[in-house]
């Protein structure tokens, strides 16, 4: 029916692709006459049907391992596809009134094959994605429909969640104003919609869980993104971060911002081949960059009253200046940021809607701050970030829809892998694209808009006018009020009125002013829209009521014979009879006056500037002619225009001087329209290597991150990320253990080192430091042991004292405290990489001078401070455990009893007795000795508490650890204050009320509606635990993520003896000095866990002198230059 168009219309490639589509649109049209008489409880039970056979050709795999699993439940999809895309058309029709056109059955298909559909606006790409969303939940794994806000998720789940509900399925929908409970009910639903920041957020937001019972979301199996190019295109620059506040102060701020007025803009110069800078600074537009002259820095040395600016110690105020001078002249009100209510919000470049609860880091919305004299807001420290590049990544389908991506098809496939294919319209399209008209001015075009808004206006045709920040939309407002153009203005200062003016838009003789807001959202139907009309209506005169909002999952909307409706933000509820007669009321005034629009030419829409890029631009222009509407667009551009200006500077001076281009008098030219599309083309490039850019370092942290929440998830269990579950007692005893003392050993008696030379006093004290072993001086007798003896009795030893304690408060409630001091520990020294990470990208791309290649050096110092901070881990983990004493409910320490052990020498100790806690009776522990060569001070005759040094626990994490009512401390304290603060790696981890919900380089809203997760429940106590070791390590291979951690867990007992193992600790030459384990300070207590190793705020002057050996090598492995610095 449809092929003889797609001939004619589309290209060889999308040609064939929509070709190969075209005989299961038969097939589907196949099943209608079966399906029509069937009855709604008939055509309901076909869910269960399909349910049944995909879950059979599973279980004809099971054994068969995921691969086969995963295929076979492919296939069993694929089969089903024409009969559940006829089932989902038929309910459609019975449910909202709506078949799909066969055009949207092809572009469902194309969103289960995973692959972007891009339609034309108006096509229906809302009604599309309910096939594809109905056959991928039939497998039970969960499907999301990934939204641009709050508003489109609430209104599509409850729109086409009445399909759902009809066949059986449950929607949910995720806001911002949700708890964890009400998000865990959403994710468990069939289909899911929210929108991107939310699954993001609530991604990292679980992999900050404590339990995976807390967790909501259930893995990431199928996913459609509507308007996929703004999410995945004009967001990637935007990572998601959570963060916490730090200590630092504002005062800089306001102090670099005051000298900013006295400082010359300049220009660059050209002297032949010569560039000379003029001024104190220049400012780079095409590359939002500045360059402070030499003279500039002088200049600024005195007003701050400094010395030299370059000295080390005046970096960071360096770099404050830099950001300051970007805000004052790079960052103009009204265009990039609004200020409402004594705050800076953003406004999005691409949107032109408020961001609220976002900011820009790295200083620059503080700078912003400042230089509008608002409250000025410290910065924030990285708890968990991801991209929305990285995140959409996790899942094993990705799809899309959008009427624009057809011009970014080289970075989808690049990044995303993920292809086009272009839809037909199911009309053919009427719209006439005039072409662009050039003014020599700014104010010369202005006029001529306003001239051709008020001869449209006279004679009714609706008009949509765009422009390119809140700024120009005023401007524009403003002359149109003098000429007497009755007219509206949608910018981000009015988001309020968004859905009712753009709704209106179509409506006989309106003009409509609007930022990059109207190019996406809520169609503009000819007329007006009937719809909105009657909510508008039944909400004013109060014949509807508002109703609480139905959150988590959408109910049905026809309930006891009442009828609801959102309408600006609130739900209403009518009688459905009210409702109906509304509809029909409005339906016939819109028709008469859609003839009279139609007849007047359709929609025209004005474009008063290029955007950068050329997808906005087609977006503004695709509001017109939809469903074979009439319609028409023309651009009008100036030479004085950012793109022109800036992109097309010097093409620009030519044509002046060789048209001689007269006041008032546009230009029409096929040639500078192509000059124009080159010039955006160029911009497309640069943004495009500026995402792939930061994607090539973030993809550095994403292996980083993987291996960390793999590690999380098999502590927790592993149930929710498909990881391993891993036996955390093997962890610290056989893997953690073996790791630090072969690393001590190392460092006190080296394999090729004489007995006679081993440093015994330090091996002592480290021994006492990590593992609380106290020996007496004279217990090490180098001549009767070798190494291997010695670390063989010291690992039994060391052995044994945890066994001790895991008796007395039982296998399970010892798991329990591993799991929760491991992930706290994990969680503290992971924000501080994050921290000393992002101070070493600040720098990384000063190395390019050095002819370094930038990224190649961010690899391996990322991985060596990695590696550190794994090291770390399993210290602090260890000594935490190791030096934690049981303490009763009296207060009073528990005595960890010893047990006799035969290490097949003549070592003599003791045999005593002591109460274990909870009532059990623990077994004696004897430290033992190799040939009466080692003997632990602790064989006397009264057992003895655990040694340490860390201090108190606080009483809160006392209470969370102890399942009996013996507390755990740490050895040499009394009980602990009840009430105390929690450590701060739990704070980081469950405190969500204080931190922010970061951007990008922004800053995203708060989470103060999430409530703190809470700290497990108490496992029995320890006389109804079975006692053990705990459970053992499953057979099956372990996850990818957590198999990236098998350096630092590998075994360290190789043939009966200990070896030398250089992983412990990265080799000194290759790390900065504070880092080496010599020179680091004891690890202070949980009250106050371990900080970052340094500061690292300047990375390069402290890893410099330390790399100098490895340039070369590193040049050579890492190809060609590349001087490119990191861009901010």
């Amino acid at each position: 029916m449809i092929g003889g168009t797609l001939t004619k219309i589309f290209g060889t490639s999308n040609e064939r692709a929509v070709k190969r589509l075209l005989p299961v649109v038969d097939e589907i049209a196949g099943f209608e006459p079966s399906l029509l008489p069937l009855s709604d409880e008939e055509l309901r039970a076909k869910t269960t049907e399909f349910k049944a056979r995909i879950a059979a050709a599973v279980k004809a795999v099971e054994n068969d391992g995921e691969d086969a699993i995963a295929a076979a439940e492919k296939r069993a999809l694929d089969e089903l596809l024409p009969e559940a895309f006829a089932v989902v058309r038929e309910a459609g029709k019975r449910i909202v009134g709506m078949r799909h056109f066969d055009v949207q059955m092809i572009g469902g298909m194309v969103l289960h094959q995973g692959k972007i559909a891009e339609m034309r606006t108006g096509e229906g790409k809302t009604l599309v994605a309910t096939a594809p969303c109905y056959l991928n939940a039939l497998a039970g794994k969960g499907v999301h429909v990934i939204t641009v806000n709050d508003y489109l998720a609430k209104r599509d789940a409850e729109w086409m969640g009445k399909i759902y509900e009809f066949l059986g399925l449950t929607v949910g929908v995720i806001v911002h104003d949700l708890d964890d409970a009400q998000r865990r009910e959403a994710y468990a639903s069939d289909i899911t919609y929210g929108t991107n920041n939310e699954f993001g957020f609530d991604y990292l937001r679980d992999n900050m869980k404590f339990e995976l019972s807390e967790c909501v979301q259930r893995g990431n199996y199928f996913s459609i993104v509507d308007e996929v190019d703004s999410i995945l295109i004009d967001e990637a620059r935007t990572p998601l971060i959570i963060s916490g506040p730090t200590d630092q102060t504002t005062d800089k701020y306001a102090r670099v911002n005051r000298i900013i007025p006295a400082l010359e803009k300049g220009e660059e110069i050209e002297k032949g081949e010569e560039k000379i800078l003029t001024g104190d600074y220049v400012v780079d537009e095409k590359h939002k960059s500045i360059t402070v002259t030499d003279e500039g820095w002088e200049k600024i040395e005195g007003l701050l009253e400094i010395g030299n600016i370059a000295d080390p110690e005046n970096w960071d105020l360096k770099h404050h200046v830099e950001v300051a001078i970007k805000a004052h002249s790079l960052y103009r009100r009204d265009v990039a940021y609004v200020v409402k209510d004594g705050e800076v919000i953003i406004v999005d470049e691409f949107t032109g809607r408020l961001m609220p609860g976002r900011r820009w880091s790295d200083g620059l919305h503080q700078a912003v701050e400042a230089k509008e004299g608002v409250n000025i807001r410290r910065e924030d420290q990285t708890l968990a970030t991801i991209t929305f590049q990285n995140y959409f990544r996790l899942y094993k389908k990705l799809s899309g829809m959008t009427g624009t991506a057809e011009t970014e098809a080289v970075e989808f496939d690049k990044i995303y892998k993920l292809e086009i294919v272009v839809i037909p319209t199911n009309r053919q399209m009427l719209r006439i694209e005039n072409p662009d008209v050039v003014f020599r001015t700014a104010k010369e075009k202005y006029n001529a808009v306003a001239d051709e808004i008020a001869e449209l206006h006279k004679k009714g045709q609706p008009c949509l006018v765009g422009t390119t920040s809140i700024e120009k939309s005023e401007l524009l407002s403003q002359i149109l009020q003098h000429k007497g153009v009755e007219h509206v203005v949608l910018n981000a200062k009015f988001h309020e009125r968004e859905a009712e003016i753009v709704a209106q838009a179509g409506r006989l003789g309106m003009v409509t002013i609007a930022t990059n807001m109207a190019g996406r959202g809520t169609d503009i139907l000819l007329g007006g829209n009937a719809e909105f009309i009657a909510k508008q209506q039944l909400a004013r005169t109060k014949k509807a009521k508002p109703v609480a909002v139905a959150e988590g999952a959408i109910q049905a909307i026809a309930d006891h014979g009442m009828f609801r409706f959102y309408y600006q933000g609130q739900e209403f509820e009518c009688t459905e009879a009210a409702w109906h007669e509304a509809i029909e009321h409005h339906t016939e005034d819109v028709k008469r006056e859609q003839a009279a629009v139609k007849e007047a030419g359709g929609l025209h829409i004005l474009g008063t500037e290029r955007h950068e890029s050329r997808r906005i631009d087609n977006q503004l222009r695709g509001r017109a002619g939809r469903q074979g509407d009439p319609g028409a667009s023309r651009f009008y551009l100036s030479l004085e225009d950012d793109l022109m200006r800036i992109f097309a500077r010097e093409w620009v001076s030519t044509l002046l001087q060789r048209m001689g281009m007269e006041e008032g008098v546009p230009i029409e030219s096929g040639m500078i329209s192509r000059r124009i599309e080159a010039a955006q083309k160029a911009v497309e490039a640069q943004n495009f290597e500026s995402r792939k850019h930061l994607l090539e370092y973030d993809d550095v942290m994403n292996k980083q991150r993987e291996a960390v929440y793999g590690l999380r998830h098999g502590l927790l269990g592993g149930a929710a990320a498909g990881a391993e579950a891993l036996d955390q007692r093997e962890l610290v005893v056989e893997d953690y253990v073996p790791n630090i003392l072969s690393a001590i050993l190392d460092e006190t008696a080296p394999e090729k080192v004489h007995p006679d030379q081993w440093d015994t006093a330090t091996l002592r004290a480290k021994l006492k430091e990590n593992f609380g072993l106290d020996l007496d001086a004279e217990s090490i007798r180098p001549e009767e042991l070798s190494r291997n003896q010695l670390g063989e009795t010291i690992f039994e030893n060391l052995r044994d004292r945890y066994a001790a304690k895991e008796e007395v408060i039982g296998s399970q409630g010892m798991r329990y405290h591993e799991r929760v001091i491991m992930l706290s520990v994990l969680d503290g020294l992971w924000k501080d990489h994050l921290l000393n990470m992002d101070h070493l990208k600040e720098g990384i791309g000063l190395r390019g001078y050095g002819q370094q290649d930038p990224l190649v050096a961010y690899k391996r110092e990322s991985f060596d401070m990695f590696e550190q901070m794994m090291t770390r881990f399993q210290e602090d983990t260890v000594r935490y455990l190791f030096l934690m004493q049981i303490v009763g409910p009296d207060g009073q320490p528990i005595l960890i009893p010893s047990k006799p052990r035969n290490a097949g020498g003549s070592g003599n100790g003791s045999n005593h007795s002591g109460n274990g806690g909870g009532g059990q009776q623990g077994s004696d522990l004897l430290q033992g000795t190799q040939q009466g060569a080692l003997a632990a001070t602790s064989s006397s005759s009264t057992a003895e508490a655990l040694p340490g040094s860390l201090g108190t626990l606080p009483g809160s994490l006392m209470d969370a650890l102890d399942p009996t009512g013996a507390h755990l401390t740490e050895s040499g304290a009394g009980p602990s204050a009840s009430g105390s603060a929690l450590p701060e790696p739990l704070q980081a981890a469950a405190s969500l009320n204080g931190p922010m919900l970061t951007g990008p380089t922004l800053t995203g809203p708060t989470a103060a509606s999430n409530p703190s997760p809470t700290l497990p429940p108490r496992p029995p106590t320890p006389m109804l635990v079975p006692q053990g070791n705990g459970v053992a390590r499953p057979a099956q291979p372990q996850s990818e993520p957590v198999d990236m951690l098998a350096p630092f867990r590998q075994r360290n007992l190789i043939k009966g003896g200990f070896e030398s193992r250089p992983i412990s600790f990265v080799p000194a030459r290759s790390i900065p000095s504070q880092f080496h384990p010599e020179n680091r300070k004891p690890t202070p207590a949980l009250s106050t866990p371990p900080g970052p190793r340094t500061n690292l705020h300047t990375m390069e002057r402290r890893l410099q002198e330390a790399r100098n050996e490895d340039q070369a090598q590193a040049l050579e492995e890492g190809g060609a230059e590349n001087t490119t610095a990191m861009p901010e």
